[in-house]
């Protein structure tokens, strides 16, 4: 996760997915209903605002729940359309492509299916380029070897260790409040806003970042999931030695609903990118991706190679 091209998004993702246990293998276990907010309320202080630490254990809560919400995710199978705007030095659209792809899970690994482009259907060419794509997925799992298979799961399991600890960092990194109360699509939510400390120190080379960006997360009060965030880049950040800077002004807003009353699903991501890469090659779009046609997964259903399929 924290290796993605625009670094930006590992700090969307470490909120959003605070504590994520990542890809399984193993079978999706039947998990309990979300708790109700019944079972948590958020109580002012003497100076009518709400104590930070309450805010804290809320957003604890919400890593947690996050969890068992991760693990329903990866029953499901849905279509992604991606449209993406180039823009000029003024922030006029230059271009516009727009891809739309099927998101598969293959032996617990989440692949993408491209399926269109500008609203016209592949080349018989392309589409068969993406059928060997998954194919290949397909027989490097099917016929892995135990050795390989637990060399995999350790590498796995060292990234998600990673993953914890930079989440960890988030709460030294921020100051949490309570901004508001709103309503999101019919459904009460709290509002916390997050700013970066002064003092903050950070442990981990990568949880520098962290002090480059302003949050602002909607938590849903009937089941304790996040339903948004909002994260601005509030100063240039650099990446490696030169090889990247995301520019101030990059920000991500990322939505997600409730499918089937079991499971929080993303619905839309709207990104603004201003980013250089290797001081050379510009990237200067808007990303706008928009998520339907959610089915579920049977964890007995058998995958087979395209070959296969009659």
């Amino acid at each position: 996760m924290r290796k993605q091209f625009i670094p930006f998004l590992v700090l969307a993702s470490a909120v959003i997915l605070a504590g994520s246990v990542g890809a399984q293998d193993q079978p999706t276990p039947v998990l309990p209903a979300p708790a109700l907010a019944s079972t948590y309320e958020l109580k002012p202080g003497p100076d009518g605002r709400v104590p930070e630490e309450q805010v804290k254990e809320l957003l604890r809560i919400v890593a947690e729940k996050d969890q068992q919400n991760d693990k329903r995710r990866k029953d499901y199978t849905y279509i992604q359309r991606r449209q993406e705007d180039q823009l000029d030095d003024k922030g006029n659209v230059k271009s516009t492509d727009v891809f739309t792809s099927e998101v598969l899970m293959i032996y617990g690994e989440q692949v993408e299916r491209l399926i269109a482009k500008n609203g016209q259907p592949l080349s018989e060419k392309d589409a068969e380029r993406e059928e060997k794509k998954i194919q290949k997925v397909i027989d490097k799992r099917k016929d892995e070897s135990e050795t390989d298979r637990n060399k995999r799961l350790a590498k796995e399991e060292k990234e998600r260790e990673e993953d914890r600890s930079f989440v960890q960092e988030i709460a030294d990194a921020y100051n949490f409040q309570l901004a508001a109360s709103e309503q999101l699509e019919g459904r009460d939510t709290w509002v916390i806003d997050a700013e970066p400390r002064a003092n903050y120190k950070p442990r981990l080379k990568d949880a520098r970042i962290l002090s480059k960006f302003r949050l602002r997360l909607w938590i849903d009060k009937a089941e304790l999931q996040w339903s948004k965030l909002d994260a601005t880049c509030i100063d240039t950040v650099s990446f490696g030695l030169f090889l990247a800077r995301v520019h101030k002004g990059t920000r991500v807003l990322v939505e997600q609903t409730q499918v089937n009353e079991e499971v929080w699903l993303p619905k839309h991501v709207a990104l603004k990118i201003d980013a250089r890469v290797a001081l050379l090659k510009k990237y200067n779009m808007n990303q706008d991706l928009t998520y339907s046609e959610y089915r579920k997964f049977r964890t007995d259903t058998k995958i087979v190679g395209v070959g296969e399929v009659k």
